[in-house]
């Protein structure tokens, strides 16, 4: 029976599993008490109550078979809700290692990330924080857009970065295998990146980097040393050598103070599958692929006003809005002409300011990665 959320002095986050096996509740609780506050249902319908009554849950963890509702409904009610509360949760689904059709359709259905009932404490325990984090930092941003415009200049930028071929290093080596790359993927990110960046757990084999004051001049640099470092790393399992690839898709806010965190992540993972359909084992930005001949060049590409008002007629105005302070670079010699033609007074110096074309500083993320063998 689900209850009204309690007043607790305690500032721990809040994690609602529901599964329909009371032993699975209790191991699951006892991995995970000493970080977290936890509330527990036996079926999806029960768990569905809790998330309506209860605003502080921050991640729902939940089984699949269950009665009156299962998790494949509970995982629809959520992403299909108008709370954005809700709508946003990271799920975390629980399945067994031989339940590939299972995960398949629950990732479809929109789950965040899998687990399996053996899965080790400390490996649970990160994915958690790691998707608290997310969730937290989502909050933040998304409340304070304007603030982090005015003091990052508009520089927020996110890079997801997916393992090449994760799916295939599990069938071939075992999920085990692939989970702990995984694993030393994520300690290798969390250590190479500055204390005011959050790495996160995005899906199985794919984090994201959310980096305030950092513009795809840094993003596009430290991305290549990561995938150059990575490709120098050797593992061996049963006498055989695995190495791994990275394929990293960068997004920037570029001083929108419309564009939300979900957008950017949304596009960092489209710049992925971009980065894919090359083949893998690259960087892709806006601008195309990442390269060490064209890095540090991005931001500064002068764009084509031509095209941006072909854009404009056909409704692509998000595209427009990603580039306008670029644009504003472009046309800013035109228009200062324009204004001293007409004389019409045009507030020029205000639309630089707005434009953030003075003073912007960059600071590059991370430091250089340093390869080594495991």
């Amino acid at each position: 029976m689900s209850q009204a959320p309690e007043q607790h002095a305690t500032q721990l986050p809040r994690v609602l599993i529901v599964d329909d096996s009371r032993m699975v509740r209790a191991s699951l609780i006892k991995q995970i008490r000493a970080n977290f506050e936890v509330r527990e249902e036996a079926d999806g319908e029960a768990g569905w109550q809790t998330l309506l009554l209860d605003p502080t849950i921050e991640v729902v963890i939940s089984d699949i078979g269950m009665p009156r509702l299962d998790g494949y409904g509970l995982l629809e009610r959520i992403r299909t809700s108008r709370l954005a509360r809700i709508h946003d949760l990271p799920v975390i689904i629980i399945s067994g290692e031989d339940e590939e059709e299972a995960r398949v359709r629950a990732k479809e259905a929109g789950a965040t990330d899998f687990i399996s009932k053996g899965t080790p404490t400390v490996e649970l325990l990160a994915r958690l924080e790691a998707l608290v984090k997310l969730a937290q930092t989502r909050r933040d941003l998304e409340k304070s857009r304007e603030q982090l415009v005015r003091n990052y200049h508009g520089d927020v930028s996110v890079m997801a970065i997916e393992i090449d071929h994760y799916a295939e290093l599990a069938a071939r080596y075992g999920n085990h295998v692939a989970q702990l790359i995984h694993r030393k993927m994520s300690k290798l990110l969390s250590a190479k990146v500055r204390k005011e960046d959050t790495v996160a757990h995005l899906a199985e084999g794919q984090f994201a980097i959310i980096s305030p004051s950092a513009d795809l001049d840094a993003c596009g640099a430290f991305a290549l040393r990561l995938r150059r470092a990575i490709e120098t790393i050797v593992m061996t399992y049963k006498e055989e050598r695995i190495r791994i690839s990275l394929t990293i898709g960068l997004a920037t806010a570029g001083g929108d103070a419309h564009m939300t965190l979900e957008s950017l992540i949304a596009l960092a993972v489209q710049r992925v599958q971009d980065g894919k359909l090359m083949g893998g084992n690259t960087v892709v930005s806006d601008s195309g692929e990442v390269t060490p001949e064209n890095v540090g060049r991005f931001s500064r590409l002068a764009v084509s006003v031509d095209h941006a008002l072909t854009q404009l007629r056909t409704g692509q105005t998000d595209e427009v809005r990603r580039r306008v302070r670029e644009l504003v670079g472009t046309m800013m010699p035109l228009l200062e002409f324009i204004d001293a033609e007409f004389r019409t007074g045009m507030p020029l110096g205000l639309l630089a300011e707005r434009a953030n074309l003075i003073n912007i500083e960059r600071t590059e993320i991370g430091t250089p990665i340093r390869p080594t063998s495991e």
